[in-house]
């Protein structure tokens, strides 16, 4: 079994904060594959399904993004599972919008999500760093993660969602490159020419020989007139 964590708070009045990519990230998963319906277990809400031939599960901790790490801890330790077998999806400063990552083990840089489930299970888990920018300065960091992503976001935002739909099976198989191949696939995908292309003049040859016209004057002015 995998256990996929995706980071945010609970309740709808963050549920489109840049910090609740990570919930956003595991709903699209959930609906893209026909998971479980959603319940309430291990101080979270969870839904199970299958990716490719991995059994997943599939948690959003609802103790608030600082004590996520005791959700997690819960249900590692409930299903035996290990750090090399969770993968984190989360917020990510340092990264320009839209911009995606895989991360295997690692500091928390910062992140009190991550901080939280490393003083809980360790380190050595997957992460999936999902991009969302930096607003400048790290005193405008609190207030610009839980603000709501911009209007102007959404497309890219769509497009990183389902490109993490996408690639979820081999995210779960252990295979970053595909998971990140399927992911630039939607965020920049490869383009397609559908018009044909222009019809160039027919050039002369370069070793061709022009036609020398051996009229006299007379004949040209009365070929003017036939």
């Amino acid at each position: 079994m995998k256990l996929f964590v995706g980071l945010g708070n609970p309740g709808s009045k963050y549920a489109r904060n840049r910090h609740n990519i990570g919930f956003m990230a595991l709903d699209d998963i959930a609906s893209a594959h026909g998971f479980s319906p959603w319940k309430s277990k291990f101080q979270a809400e969870i839904c199970d399904g299958t990716l490719g031939d991995s059994k997943v599960l599939l948690l959003k901790p609802q103790t608030f993004m600082n004590n996520s790490g005791q959700s997690v801890g819960e249900a590692m330790r409930f299903y035996k599972l290990t750090p090399s077998d969770i993968v984190v999806l989360h917020d990510e400063l340092d990264l320009a919008p839209g911009k995606c990552r895989v991360k295997q083990g690692g500091g928390h840089a910062g992140h009190n999500g991550l901080r939280s489930i490393h003083a809980h299970i360790g380190a050595d888990y997957g992460r999936v760093r999902l991009g969302i920018g930096h607003p400048g300065h790290k005193d405008a960091v609190s207030g610009y993660v839980l603000r709501d992503f911009p209007k102007a976001d959404e497309t890219w935002l769509d497009d990183l969602m389902r490109g993490i739909s996408d690639g979820a099976a081999a995210l779960a198989a252990g295979d970053g490159g595909k998971f990140m191949n399927a992911v630039s696939l939607r965020l920049a995908p490869p383009r397609s020419s559908t018009s044909k292309p222009k019809e160039q003049k027919a050039q002369k040859p370069e070793n061709a020989v022009s036609k020398e016209d051996t009229r006299s004057p007379m004949e040209k002015l009365m070929d003017k007139f036939r």
